[in-house]
């Protein structure tokens, strides 16, 4: 497929390409939610730390340094725990669904491995052995 003369490459096809696609889409996935969150952490703030910043004569940059960053770490805190907690799990549908015949060496997991011995290809015994290591 070309735009403007240009041939794009099919980085879905990539086994290369996977791991990068798989955590930006992650990133894609979760900045809606976490800007929701710092936009409440945000609100939360006292008008009056502003308006005693200004009296100061505080820059915007000031303000943000010194009033906004400090009182956000708490929620960026909680966040990162939050996403430490997850981080070794990979998860089946978002592999399962940027999978293919193309990328299968670099995006097997085990649990879409265990997918495919006991649904394709119907060896249930083996896939049920595999599917014990799975958390």
């Amino acid at each position: 497929m070309a735009v403007f003369g240009v041939e794009m490459p099919n980085i879905l096809a990539s086994p290369k390409a996977f791991s990068s696609i798989y955590v930006w889409t992650d990133v894609w996935q979760h900045i809606g939610w976490d800007s929701i969150i710092y936009l409440a952490a945000i609100a939360g703030i006292d008008p009056t730390y502003y308006e005693a910043a200004t009296m100061d004569g505080a820059s915007r940059w000031q303000k943000i340094k010194y009033i906004d960053l400090p009182l956000l770490m708490p929620t960026a805190i909680v966040l990162l725990i939050l996403k430490v907690g997850h981080i070794l799990g990979i998860g089946f549908e978002k592999v399962y669904l940027l999978q293919n015949a193309m990328n299968l060496p670099g995006s097997e997991i085990i649990s879409t491995y265990v997918y495919r011995l006991g649904i394709v290809n119907q060896q249930y015994s083996l896939s049920t052995a595999v599917g014990l290591l799975t958390p």
